[in-house]
């Protein structure tokens, strides 16, 4: 396994508070300050600005072809579509999502799919549980659960042909795949990717061989191929929360990383940054 390191590109002193969710669109890198509740962007030179200021919580988040973004308000189950700095409610979830709202990701029709993480994790009384959906929002606001009994899902990835989904169930340590059928169904449920009990994916991304980056709660990134053969490790100082590609040729590895995810600490004593190492082969085309 081959071993790198990242350097930084936005430094903590940014004040970034914690960052999710990047994507690349045009020549930036856009993201969620979670818990600054806002978008923002940072190009190549580290130049980091404010986007869009959101008034609630955000969790899953993602850009449209035309620009426009689908941000999910996370406690409220709401999702939300922002176009020109005005925002419109496409789907109000409450009836079917259960918690909060996590990662999300553009479906090829103008869609999404979006984790509900199936328990309070922020509550140390509550016993994590396998009660995580997927829910699958189309591009008129039709939601319908495509996906059951996922152990805390994390960060999606729907590949280039468009004919799968992999999803990381972050307590279980693996990645899980599904074939994407119509109207945004998911079949076929298998294990992709069954990593150690020391890793727990989270952000997710893959590239043109079909291997995917894995981020978690470790200060690193790893380089998985299906079956669970790591073939790459990309190191930072911090610990990485969400990784994905991007740049003027998809080669720019981006790793959002925090000291903490609490964001008490985070709010108080900011420690985020985005760090970025070139790699070999280069992202998909969304």
């Amino acid at each position: 396994m081959r071993t790198r390191n990242a350097r930084t590109l936005v430094a903590a002193q940014e004040g970034l508070k914690f960052t999710k969710y990047p994507t690349w669109i045009g020549d930036k890198l856009l993201f969620l300050d979670v818990h600054d509740a806002c978008i923002k962007s940072a190009d190549l030179s580290g130049t980091v600005e404010m986007v869009q200021s959101l008034p609630y919580l955000p969790g899953g988040f993602g850009v449209l072809a035309n620009g426009d973004f689908f941000v999910c308000d996370a406690w409220r189950r709401i999702i939300f579509r922002w176009k020109s700095a005005c925002q419109t409610q496409l789907a109000n979830l409450n009836d079917i999502a259960r918690i909060c709202l996590g990662d999300g990701i553009i479906d090829s029709h103008g869609g999404m799919y979006v984790c509900d993480i199936g328990f309070n994790y922020l509550d140390p009384l509550v016993d994590p549980a396998p009660a995580g959906t997927i829910i699958h929002i189309s591009a008129t606001g039709q939601s319908t659960i495509v996906a059951r009994d996922l152990f805390f899902p994390g960060g999606m990835i729907v590949n280039e042909s468009a004919s799968t989904l992999v999803v990381a169930e972050t307590l279980r340590h693996r990645l899980t795949a599904f074939d994407i059928k119509s109207h945004g169904r998911l079949e076929n449920r298998r294990v992709w990717a069954q990593l150690g009990d020391d890793i727990n994916p989270n952000g997710i991304c893959v590239d043109r061989e079909e291997a995917i980056w894995v981020a978690g709660t470790g200060s690193f990134a790893l380089r998985v191929k299906e079956g669970g053969k790591i073939v790459q490790k990309v190191r930072s100082e911090r610990p990485v929360f969400s990784a994905t590609l991007g740049g003027p040729e998809q080669r720019h590895l981006f790793m959002c990383t925090s000291v903490s995810r609490d964001p008490v600490i985070t709010r108080r004593t900011p420690s985020a940054t985005i760090d970025v190492i070139e790699v070999e082969v280069p992202g998909i085309d969304c």
